[in-house]
């Protein structure tokens, strides 16, 4: 018996070492390292602009409610040390001292100075990312295309009456006078001082034009940060189908929208009712719609609304398979459910975020189911994103792009070494991840 236990033994140890890190990543694909499309990313204006811009996120989480931070967005997380060395040639230890954050701020500052309207450029080369998807309330200096492709919000367009009763935490009582901003300046770039008094006329006065003028302005997609506000359950009023349900929409807006405050069931209604609309002109207009996904920031963050599986009536909706969605984040933790909904043609994901906030050998392991299921809807992303003065867009963008493109490398020389898929197949994939998912859903052109 000691013998049979020795010899199992020896066998564990065997298939353990044959599935260790080293062979895993012994032959990655190179085509890991080429340069690639960022499908989400919040950039920052180039200087001088950069020190007064707020408009990289419609909803900024630096005011939030303190949540436990995953290790990765820790101030004594090591990897920052390897984005400083690599974007501004400084070697320092994490945590910062005082000493530390003032030699870190002094090299930053050099080559913004260095550097001028080209840093936010810059950055982008310094992770070898060719075009990054902004999502910004609007572009500005430095921040522009080829290099930059719009993509802006449009939750202020759900919550057009009193949001007192919506504003149920303290995040979204911060959150909701956001978004009420974002719509007086979408109301005064359609020449209103106040909102039109019908439904119809809000759409085709105010959400239309809004849309339109959007797409005319170069966005690529539009962007919802809808679970921060409520949950991703949609319901279907049926604005094209069921008059009655329309008039119930028109009925609850023309009630409310000079004063009052909307009960919770009719106020969700007309916000279901509008947010079908709008995906629907969207997709007419050719742009996609982009959903955060993923267990967003702050204490009082829904992580059970932002279920990707509250979204699967919508997807199943025919009126909306022309329009494009993506699951930005990949869902997580529900990624395996944000996995299943791939199957739907007009749904993908990216990794963005993730590849900051998980560990690259873990984000492997289900981007390569991912990848071994439907390797044409998956998409390269960092989530570049300022999160603090020594955790800036610019580390937020270089190790999320480094993260990302490891867990590629490790999903890929996973599949090789099990025979699932040839090395020309994992140069393909490779290319797919990277960039050509993204250049066939956006339709742009195709680079090599």
């Amino acid at each position: 018996m000691r013998l049979i236990a020795a010899t199992f033994l020896c066998a564990l140890a065997a298939i353990a070492s044959a599935q260790s890190p080293s062979t895993l990543t012994r032959s990655p694909s190179p085509s890991v390292q080429i340069p690639a499309f960022d499908d989400h990313a919040h950039p920052m204006l180039s200087p001088p602009d950069d020190a007064t811009d707020r408009n990289f996120d419609a909803l900024p989480v630096d005011s939030m409610a303190p949540q436990t931070d995953p290790a990765a967005y820790r101030p004594d997380n090591p990897q920052l040390a390897d984005a400083w060395r690599a974007l501004f040639r400084v070697n320092l230890s994490t945590p910062l001292d005082a000493a530390g954050r003032a030699k870190l701020a002094a090299a930053r500052a050099a080559v913004k100075a260095r550097e001028g309207a080209h840093y936010s450029a810059w950055v982008l080369d310094q992770a070898n990312i060719a075009t990054m998807a902004a999502n910004r309330v609007s572009m500005g200096n430095g921040v522009q295309p080829p290099r930059f492709l719009w993509v802006p919000y449009d939750d202020a367009l759900l919550f057009p009456l009193d949001n007192s009763l919506a504003a149920d935490t303290p995040d979204r009582a911060q959150f909701f006078p956001l978004e009420e901003k974002l719509r007086a300046r979408y109301l005064a770039d359609a020449h209103f001082t106040a909102l039109p008094p019908t439904l119809d006329d809000y759409l085709s006065r105010l959400v239309y034009p809004t849309l339109r003028s959007q797409h005319d302005g170069g966005a690529i997609a539009i962007k919802f940060e809808l679970a921060y506000l409520r949950s991703l359950n949609i319901s279907d009023p049926s604005p094209a189908d069921t008059p009655a349900d329309s008039a119930h929409a028109s009925a609850i807006y023309a009630r409310y929208v000079q004063g009052g405050v909307p009960g919770p069931t009719d106020y969700k209604l007309l916000q279901d009712f509008l947010f079908r609309a709008i995906v629907l002109e969207a997709g007419r207009l050719g742009m996609a719609v982009h959903l955060h996904d993923l267990a967003g920031a702050g204490r009082y963050f829904s992580i059970a609304g932002v279920n990707p599986l509250n979204l699967e009536p919508l997807f199943n909706d025919p009126r909306v398979a022309h329009t494009n969605f993506v699951l930005l984040h990949g869902g997580w933790p529900f990624v395996h459910e944000a996995g299943a909904l791939l199957q739907k043609p007009n749904v993908y994901l990216d990794i963005s975020q993730q590849a900051i906030m998980i560990p690259a050998r873990t984000l492997s392991t289900w981007l390569r189911e991912w990848l071994e299921l439907y390797p044409d809807k998956v998409l390269f992303g960092t989530d570049g994103y300022p999160y603090s003065d020594t955790f800036g867009w610019e580390e937020a963008t270089w190790l999320g792009a480094r993260n990302a493109r490891k867990a590629l490398a490790l999903a890929l020389s996973g599949m090789e070494q099990d025979g699932e898929i040839s090395p020309a197949r994992a140069d393909e994939l490779a290319h797919m991840v990277l960039h050509r998912n993204a250049e066939t859903l956006y339709n742009l052109p195709r680079h090599h």
